[in-house]
């Protein structure tokens, strides 16, 4: 990977600045704002709490229900405040990738609550919403495994690059490869891609978002110590 500099002037292996604040939002069970670079983001997880309707109730498990939503200002267009499609497919592969990490086997006919709301947006939301979502859920006490690290990798202007900003994403030849990582066991639990490319360059972009995952599960440790210090260390 080149380390020339990009447009906003990040080096190709770069992220963007990440700032974390857990327990935001007093009426959740644990909440979660974050910074990513022009992205903001609020997450709240509530639960587990007994399902209604009750057909909807899994015997063996609890269901995690994650909807991400993008507020009307979040974009320079105001966007509708009725979820579409896009908000739909993000809700259900970030809730199948958040409940890798959640111990949902101990709640049998129950549901977590996971509200995701993006106040503003710079490409990577998705990636941003799910890392929010896993430190929400840890604050909210519930048993995990670990935490979901997700971030983007992919290529614009040629080159392969960590973390796509609207600008990358906008290029002719760009590729956008969100994933997540089940952390620190480094399980992948989330991979989409938009755009076009040879297996040599996704496996060296896979690798790359793996390098970059490991880097935002630093700051979510970081977050959890500071606000929950304890002897030992979380590994």
């Amino acid at each position: 990977m080149s380390q020339n500099k990009r447009p906003d002037g990040r080096a190709t292996s770069q992220l963007r600045p990440i700032s974390i604040r857990l327990g935001v939002n007093k009426n959740a069970d644990g909440s979660c704002f974050l910074e990513w670079g022009k992205n903001t983001v609020v997450a709240t997880v509530n639960g587990p709490r007994p399902i209604f309707p009750k057909h909807l109730a899994d015997q063996t498990k609890a269901v995690i229900d994650y909807k991400y939503r993008m507020a009307c200002f979040s974009v320079s267009e105001r966007k509708s405040p009725v979820p579409g499609k896009r908000d739909k497919e993000i809700s259900l592969v970030s809730g199948h990738a958040l409940e890798a990490a959640v111990m949902v086997e101990q709640f049998p006919n129950t549901v977590i609550d996971v509200n995701v709301l993006i106040l503003s947006a710079d490409a990577g939301t998705r990636v941003a919403a799910l890392t929010a979502a896993s430190l929400a859920a840890a604050d909210a006490g519930l048993p995990m495994r670990g935490l979901v690290s997700a971030v983007a990798a992919g290529r614009a202007n040629g080159e392969l690059i960590l973390d796509l900003n609207k600008e990358d994403e906008d290029t002719p030849d760009a590729v956008d490869m969100a994933t997540a990582f089940l952390m620190p066991q480094r399980e992948l639990v989330l991979l989409q891609m938009d755009g076009c490319v040879n297996k040599k360059d996704c496996s060296k972009i896979l690798e790359t978002a793996l390098k970059g995952a490991e880097v935002v599960y630093e700051l979510q440790k970081k977050a959890l110590v500071e606000k929950y210090p304890m002897d030992g260390e979380i590994q």
